[in-house]
């Protein structure tokens, strides 16, 4: 028996579809045909339902003129979260991207002589200030300010000596051994997977070595029978220490390596990120001894990895706060915020959704502090579906789902963004809101 054709005569025409979307002819156009097509294809697949094409053509048009990257609102309890663009920008450091942004810079000028200056030196005080290292350099990510690192001091073809309990892989296949591979030197490694001891690196060392390098556990731990050697013994070796210290604390969080401790310790270079514990935004800092960090200035790749100006403005207006207001970067405060304050803002949020406060705990998240739970109060809804519909939400709501439930963390957002959370969910369901 042939199944018959599906009737594609009730379709509109293309012109009589775009007439009914608000938005410029061409786009209007391009909405109807694309939903045409779209339903016609249901329909030769045998879809009967009714649907009410004007309304496709609409929501086609509104998709496509909303930018691709926009703003998302983080209700997971994961402060530094990698795929949400890790630490939201402090308001000084989106003043400053905006100043930056909207028309020429002094970037690399020096206003008082007139001749060209250092893009470095608009941050490079503040960090010898809040390191107590001798010179800086800032690059445009964490992996490049390890990679700049291991050339300028160690490439080409000299040896950089590791622990294997630090030839690790971080998020997005970032190995250790590429990274000096890609640096032009030679690695070689010492210990064994769990236990590193100083005599196994005085073995090591001889007249190629360029550097050791230490890596952070930044994304793990190993517990047991394991043991390291710390930055202040590698640094009496008599050869350049590179130390990755990953997050760049520069306050005390947990077991996080602060970068003072390692210039403290006399480490050549010490590399860490922007955009984790330091509260900024994407970008590799360099600090230590003065002789290093030129080295690692005259390096070709210095100007391959270098930093934008807005990521540099940003970066400024951060580390200034870090000097006098630390409280007011977003991410600290999100780590230090009091028992009352996620009290509060979590009895808002649940009288607002209709919500349930439960105990729950919050994570550092981006490769920092792995095993630190941030206790404190979440709200808990019982539909866990509701976790697409926020997503497809304007602006986006991004929750966690535990034991089938939608759990919303008032430690990752602010005051201003209970309402809007309130709103997204009220949107998304039958809950109260």
């Amino acid at each position: 028996m042939t199944t018959p054709s599906p009737d594609l005569r009730g379709l509109p025409p293309v012109d009589a579809l775009a007439a009914q979307v608000e938005a410029p002819r061409s786009l209007a156009v391009a909405a109807a045909r694309a939903v045409l097509a779209e339903r016609r294809a249901e329909l030769l697949a045998g879809a009967s339902d009714a649907v009410d094409l004007a309304e496709r053509a609409r929501a086609w048009a509104r998709d496509v003129t909303r930018p691709s990257l926009r703003r998302v609102i983080n209700a997971t309890g994961v402060i530094v979260h990698t795929n949400l663009g890790r630490a939201p920008l402090a308001e000084a450091a989106i003043d400053a991207v905006t100043q930056a942004a909207r028309g020429y810079s002094n970037l690399e000028l020096d206003l008082g002589s007139g001749a060209r200056g250092s893009r470095h030196a608009h941050v490079e005080g503040l960090l010898r200030e809040l390191t107590g290292a001798e010179a800086a350099i800032v690059v445009n990510n964490g992996a490049g300010a390890a990679l700049l690192a291991a050339a300028a001091l160690a490439g080409p073809g000299r040896e950089v000596v590791v622990s294997r309990g630090q030839l690790v892989e971080i998020g997005g296949g970032f190995r250790v051994p590429d990274v000096i591979a890609q640096a032009g030197a030679r690695l070689v490694e010492v210990g064994t997977t769990n236990r590193t001891r100083l005599a196994d690196y005085e073995r090591a060392i001889t007249a190629d070595t360029g550097a050791v390098l230490r890596v952070h556990q930044s994304n793990f731990r190993q517990l047991g029978f394991v043991e390291d050697v710390p930055v202040e013994a590698l640094c009496q070796l008599g050869v350049a220490v590179i130390d990755d210290v990953g997050s760049g604390a520069l306050q005390e969080v947990g077991d996080e390596p602060t970068v003072q401790r390692s210039v403290r310790a006399g480490a050549a270079l010490v590399c860490f990120s922007g955009d984790k514990l330091l509260g900024g935004p994407q970008a590799g800092l360099l600090v230590g001894g003065a002789e290093a960090v030129e080295a690692a200035k005259r390096h070709p790749l210095a100007r391959a990895l270098r930093i934008d100006k807005l990521s540099l403005a940003a970066l400024e207006a951060t580390l200034r706060l870090h000097r006098d207001a630390p409280e007011e970067i977003p991410v600290l405060a999100m780590l230090h915020a009091s028992r009352e304050t996620l009290a509060a803002r979590a009895e808002r949020l649940a009288v607002a959704v209709g919500g349930e406060i439960v105990a729950g705990v919050a994570r550092v998240g981006g490769g920092a502090l792995p095993l630190l739970e941030l206790p404190g109060p979440v709200v808990a809804l019982p539909d866990a579906s509701l976790a697409a519909a926020l997503r497809s939400g304007n602006p986006p709501v991004l929750a966690r789902v535990e034991d089938d439930r939608l759990v919303l963390d008032p430690r990752t957002l602010t005051d201003d963004e209970v309402d809007l959370v309130a709103a997204a969910v009220a949107r998304a369901s039958t809950y109260p809101g």
